[in-house]
């Protein structure tokens, strides 16, 4: 498998309700122990908390990662050359207040109050990027599938 890990980044204010951003990335990767909340400062002094979930292990990060669902994963494949680093890292955003409300919607940096998500992926000598990337796309999308073949069911 060539995903390596993901991790998902996003603030929230004071104002906020730092607890549902929190249980929204705890559900997004899979684990609440995997969930770390920062209390700092924003520039302008006002208080703010910095809320990331990092996992390196591989099933569940591509568990993760099919959260996504297969339409968002498609069209993400779409993005490749401008979402992808030189360190092989795929960059994206989901917006935050969907998330929280349960729906995953893709988003950009210019609009407020998202979620950045990176996956890191594997290549070894022979295999090119962009192949494991399409080849984690399609395995993504399988697995997102399966996901939501299983919600239906219950």
């Amino acid at each position: 498998m060539g995903l390596h890990h993901i991790t998902w980044r996003g603030a929230a204010s004071a104002l906020d309700d730092v607890d549902a951003v929190a249980d929204s990335f705890a559900w997004l990767i899979g684990d609440e122990q995997w969930v770390d909340v920062e209390r700092t400062q924003s520039h302008h002094g006002s208080e703010m908390f910095l809320i990331s979930a990092h996992c390196k292990k591989k099933s569940a990060a591509l568990e993760s990662f099919a959260k996504l669902g297969a339409d968002n994963l498609q069209h993400l494949s779409t993005e490749y050359e401008k979402r992808m680093d030189e360190h092989n890292t795929f960059h994206f955003r989901l917006d935050l207040n969907s998330l929280i409300g349960g729906k995953i919607i893709l988003s950009d940096a210019s609009k407020p109050n998202t979620v950045k998500g990176q996956i890191k992926i594997e290549v070894y000598p022979g295999q090119t990027i962009e192949n494991e990337f399409m080849s984690l796309i399609n395995d993504a999308k399988n697995r997102s599938t399966s996901l939501s073949d299983s919600l239906e069911h219950s």
